[in-house]
């Protein structure tokens, strides 16, 4: 385990997104060679008590960095510090969702990948795959009952089905994607009601809870199924909410 901090904080308390801005000073530290590839980055509890953040935060942060394709965590071990990789990966930047024709658009991208994604993953999955689908589940369980909004595991339960499929593209892809393909991440601002709405997010965890049932019991067809349900029901509230908004 390597300490967070090795140098003078870059750190810069942003009030309305603390998450991106332990991204950015992380990011830095990545990139200055702070935290070199293969390094296991610090705790939760670590990087809460340094950055004087909730444990929301830091999830959301480490998220973001998986996403970015700079961090990946292993089940039940800790998140690591990817090796550099060459190029410009594909990247879905915060202002190309700012709209919900944007969102929308996006729900139907990630319907096509997401589908496949599950079927590969119930007949592929392994029992470590299914652990970490579960315990991304049990932490939306948790933000749903102290009232947060659960995007972090969300993305987390989607990106873990990605990486069942044991086909290192389909969770490049999602990664590439980002946190913020999850609609409510970009529109909680926009749409105040849309936020953190109780019942809205229990729909949302029994529609996960039908996709994991399926993938562990290798039913591939159910779980694709369950899967383009989820994905279509998302569209379809955003499509409500664009024909509201224009009326």
């Amino acid at each position: 385990m390597t300490s967070l901090d090795t140098s003078p904080s870059l750190f810069v308390r942003k009030p309305r997104n603390l998450a991106q801005a332990l991204v950015d000073e992380l990011t830095a530290r990545i990139r200055n060679g702070l935290l070199k590839p293969g390094v296991k980055l610090p705790t939760e509890a670590e990087i809460m008590r340094e950055f004087s953040v909730s444990r929301t935060v830091v999830r959301e942060a480490i998220s973001r960095l998986q996403a970015a394709g700079l961090a990946h965590t292993r089940h039940g071990v800790g998140t690591f510090v990817n090796e550099a990789s060459a190029g410009t990966p594909f990247r879905i930047t915060a202002d190309q969702l700012e709209t919900l024709n944007d969102v929308i658009a996006m729900l139907e991208l990630r319907i096509g990948l997401e589908a496949e994604s599950a079927s590969l993953a119930a007949m592929r999955r392994t029992e470590d795959n299914l652990a970490a689908m579960r315990a991304a589940l049990d932490a939306f369980r948790q933000a749903i009952d102290v009232g947060e909004d659960a995007v972090a595991a969300d993305f987390q339960f989607h990106l873990e089905i990605a990486r069942a499929t044991q086909n290192v593209h389909f969770a490049a892809m999602l990664g590439a994607l980002g946190a913020t393909v999850i609609p409510r991440a970009r529109l909680a601002q926009a749409i105040p009601s849309e936020a953190r709405p109780a019942a809205y997010l229990e729909r949302v965890h029994a529609e996960h809870e039908a996709i994991l049932a399926a993938i562990a019991c290798h039913d591939a067809e159910a779980a694709r199924t369950a899967m383009r349900i989820h994905l279509a029901n998302s569209r379809e509230r955003r499509r409500a909410l664009s024909a509201e908004s224009a009326g």
